[in-house]
């Protein structure tokens, strides 16, 4: 029972509380009449109407960072909206692929620096900064080979984009050369090697010898007659006959031992038996100097004239041209990895040969007796070789007689002619190659004796420059490396040593502004490391 009461005291509670507000709203309400208007509203003069909402532009460019990968590697984007379209500027460097509505994948396929856009749904534009970088594995490897190939060598490589940097010093061009073909490995490289400056050339002496002996021997035996007497004429030999006219005169073209000659009966007789011996003896010892690996010449004689004949439109005319002879010695000396010296020589002896001149319009042209060998050879210094050698040997014979009377015994004698020659050349040419070092000074020098003494001379001080000890010592000092490109135009041009180059001068304080090396290109300004973006960075 008690429990019901409560129960309708709580309803009934419950009713009076919301009478109670209701009440309360009903009267703080005013009722309003549907049918009454509203009042019209009028706006001041002055006041302007709003302006109208300008139409929406088109969303612009975005710059959403950079980003970086490694050539061979991948790394992917993501877009907060659906991707409608992207483009890379270079696909030779990098390519991007969208793999989903919101995510692209970029990899790398070369080194260098590209653009990356792409664009959204809703028109708007994203654009990447991409920087392709080589393999750092790769990079790793060629320095790891270029350290065992050159293990004493400061060598650095780096790359920046697509071009590699070599830079530090190297013992000569070859290894230079060496040094940059392990880098070009990796694409376009740029030559920053510096090469030590090369020691003095080596000096090669060359000394040739020739030596040349020719002999020969001649017999000559012919008989000549002429007669006039009986009043006739008549002459009779194995030659040109002595007389025409019946022996009142007679001439003679060849050398006559014997000459008999009767007037009162007309009768000359010529008796030739000459024999003959010729020596000629050349001995020529030029010797020449040279650098390891270029050429020398060396030639004592000179020139004789000759005509040549020039073909024009109306009539050929000669000019006058000059031809060289006497001692000629040319070689080039190459020392080997051996140790060894190689050469190539030509040593020519020639002299003017006038039994062998021809003449033409008046002029007599020469002839020439030469010796020439051109071959290679190679030794050690202070070694010889014989290059070559020459016996020759001829025998030479001519016979002539007056056919019938000529082969009576013992008379036909008289009316034969015999001439012999014989011949003996004998050559040899030496050469001997030696390494050699200047005289230093304070030396004698080789000089000449001469025999005849000159006068004195006018003025008493020497006829050349002040030394040293007059002028002071040298203040220049060379550098010890030189870039590569300076050094093979040196050897290009031939010279034994490069310039000195003039180092920087050493302050003890050191100056405001230090003066650049001459010598030395200015170090290149240190590329600023690159910005890892998150999400943009590939291994």
């Amino acid at each position: 029972m008690s429990t019901l009461r409560q129960f309708a005291s709580a309803i009934i509670a419950t009713a009076c509380v919301g009478a109670l507000v209701q009440a309360s709203l009903g009267a703080d309400a005013a009722p309003v009449s549907p049918a009454e208007p509203k009042p019209a509203v009028t706006k001041p003069a002055d006041q302007k109407a709003p302006a109208e909402k300008p139409p929406e532009q088109a969303p612009s460019s975005t710059i959403a960072g950079k980003l970086l990968v490694t050539t061979g590697m991948s790394i992917t984007i993501d877009s907060a909206l659906n991707i409608q379209r992207i483009y890379i500027a270079n696909d030779t460097i990098a390519e991007a692929v969208a793999i989903t509505p919101k995510e692209v994948l970029i990899t790398g396929k070369g080194a260098g620096v590209t653009t990356l856009i792409v664009w959204q749904l809703n028109g708007a534009r994203l654009v990447y900064e991409l920087t392709v970088r080589t393999s750092p594995l790769r990079l790793e490897a060629v320095r790891q080979q270029v350290a065992r190939e050159f293990p004493d060598a400061d060598i650095n490589i780096t790359v920046d984009n697509d071009v590699v940097f070599v830079r530090g010093s190297v013992k000569d061009v070859i290894s230079a050369d060496r040094v940059m073909a392990i880098a070009s490995t990796m694409g376009k490289a740029v030559n920053l090697l510096r090469v030590e400056v090369p020691a003095v050339e080596t000096q090669i002496l060359l000394k040739v010898r020739f030596a040349d002996v020719d002999r020969s021997a001649t017999m000559n035996l012919g008989f000549n007659f002429a007669n006039g007497s009986f009043n006739q004429t008549s002459a009779i030999g194995t030659a040109f006959p002595i007389s025409t006219d019946g022996a009142k005169t007679f001439s003679l073209s060849n050398v006559v031992n014997i000459l008999l000659a009767r007037q009162d009966i007309n009768l000359v007789a010529a008796i030739q038996a000459l024999e003959a011996k010729n020596l000629l003896q050349t001995l020529a010892e030029p010797n020449v100097m040279a650098t390891n690996g270029k050429p020398a010449s060396f030639l004592a004689g000179g020139e004789y004239p000759y005509p040549m004949i020039q073909p024009s439109a109306g009539a050929a005319t000669v000019t006058i041209a000059f031809k060289e002879y006497g001692v000629r010695l040319n070689f080039l000396p190459t020392v080997t990895p051996r140790g060894t010296i190689h050469l190539t020589v030509t040593p020519e002896v020639s002299a003017l040969d006038f039994t062998n001149s021809v003449t033409i319009e008046g002029f007599t042209i020469p002839g020439l007796s030469t010796r020439r060998v051109t071959t290679d050879v190679e030794l050690e210094s202070g070694q010889s070789f014989v290059i070559a050698g020459l016996l020759d040997k001829q025998v030479q014979e001519a016979f002539s007689k007056i056919p019938g009377i000529g082969s009576i015994p013992v008379l036909g004698k008289l009316f034969q002619t015999k001439q012999v020659t014989k011949n003996n050349s004998e050559l040899l040419v030496i050469i001997t190659p030696e390494i050699v070092r200047p005289i230093q000074q304070g030396q004698p020098i080789p000089e000449l004796n001469f025999k005849s003494p000159f006068m004195s001379n006018n003025t008493d001080i020497p006829m050349r420059q002040p030394g040293i000890d007059k002028t002071g010592p040298v203040t220049a000092h060379p550098s010890e490396t030189i870039p590569v490109e300076q050094l093979i135009q040196v050897q290009r041009q031939g010279q034994q040593a490069p310039t000195p180059i003039m180092q920087q001068p050493v302050y003890p304080n050191g100056p405001a502004n230090p003066l650049p090396n001459p010598g030395q290109a200015p170090a290149p300004a240190a590329a600023p490391a690159a910005k890892q973006e998150p999400g943009g960075a590939g291994n």
